[in-house]
């Protein structure tokens, strides 16, 4: 079990990447008692880079391995791809370390199965994976007017997410087009998926279809997809439509529509902007998102309250709900490499 006998939670990090650095980082020097001793990263020199910049007091390290071996280490920060996900965090647990994980969770569903296995194995220790930024300031109002039942049954699901990222054929596949380093997750599928069952429940069935625009880029063949359509159905009953791609030109802002059988709510993700009406209202209009309403990004303050209450706290999203989208994720590669509807596994 980890060590919480000295006067600060020590925090190692695997993988010191940007969002690392300028999101989870500021976070966590927020409070006093949590100190970053040691850092792994890609290489070396990018570790001691990371140190020297932003944690002078750290000990940069050339293995992930050597780091989990240390053993007044409390807690392991996994900022890596997802590759590496799996190893990291199953290592981590058995050498008795609590485990915050970047997301994507894993691979594939049956790393999501082996990492939520480990963590069962040792209820003890504190885990958690990085919770999607989108939609968390309007979080609560969306599920106050669901559970108000504002517009009655949700029937329709509309998500579009459009980006350009992908639309030059000259630069070379970024990581997230590299199945070997990202895995199953295309694009912003398992981001979304996440925030989809967190307001409407679970997707049990998908259909998908994928589309590579650019097959080679520099000398490597991509088989991720660079645009992904899906037809999918939720638990509740309702019927969902997801567009997602990398290759639209000057495309607008990621947006939800819920249709329901007495009204209709809209997201815009880029301005957390929701807007909403009832049957025979003569528009949309926009919902105030009030002060005791209003979410935000409390990611670092979370798992750190977890630990210090040594497991009487439980932070979100914990292994199980990374699981929940791990299927998804799994039934659309599914669904896509035979051509047919796949159900999701249960």
């Amino acid at each position: 079990m980890a060590r919480t006998n000295h006067q600060k939670l020590r925090v190692g990090i695997v993988g010191a990447g940007d969002i690392v650095r300028t999101r989870h980082l500021p976070g966590l020097k927020k409070h006093s008692d949590v100190e970053v001793v040691a850092v792994s990263n890609a290489t070396y020199e990018s570790a001691e880079r990371f140190c020297q910049e932003n944690a002078p007091s750290a000990v940069p390290m050339q293995n992930w391995a050597d780091l989990l071996a240390l053993p007044d280490i409390d807690i392991i920060w996994i900022g890596t791809p997802p590759y590496m996900h799996s190893a990291i965090t199953v290592s981590a647990l058995e050498a008795g370390k609590h485990v915050f994980c970047q997301a994507r969770m894993s691979m594939d569903l049956v790393e999501a199965e082996e990492m939520l296995a480990a963590s069962k194995r040792y209820p003890e220790l504190v885990t958690m994976l990085c919770p999607p930024p989108f939609g968390l300031r309007g979080d609560l109002l969306v599920k106050k007017l669901l559970a108000e039942n504002y517009l009655g049954r949700p029937h329709h699901i509309r998500l579009q997410c459009f980006s350009s990222a992908y639309l030059n054929p000259d630069t070379p596949a970024h990581w997230r087009q590299r199945i070997e380093i990202s895995g199953l997750n295309v694009l912003a599928l398992g981001i979304y998926v996440e925030v989809l069952q967190r307001w409407l429940g679970d997707i049990t069935g998908v259909f998908a279809r994928g589309k590579i625009l650019f097959g080679n880029r520099q000398g490597y063949d991509v088989i991720v997809p660079d645009l992904l359509n899906i037809l999918c159905k939720f638990e509740n009953g309702a019927e969902g439509v997801l567009e997602i791609s990398g290759i639209n030109a000057l495309a607008s802002g990621d947006r939800l529509e819920v249709y329901g059988e007495a009204g209709t709510m809209t997201y815009d993700f880029g301005t957390d902007t929701i807007q909403a009406g009832r049957d025979g209202d003569r528009d949309l209009h926009a919902m105030e998102i009030t002060p005791e309403l209003e979410g935000g990004w409390h990611v670092e303050d979370d798992f750190i309250a977890a630990v210090k209450s040594k497991g009487r706290v439980r932070p979100l999203p914990d292994f199980e709900e990374g699981l929940r989208y791990m299927r998804v994720v799994q039934a659309v590669a599914d669904s896509r490499a035979r051509n047919e509807w796949v159900d999701v596994k249960r």
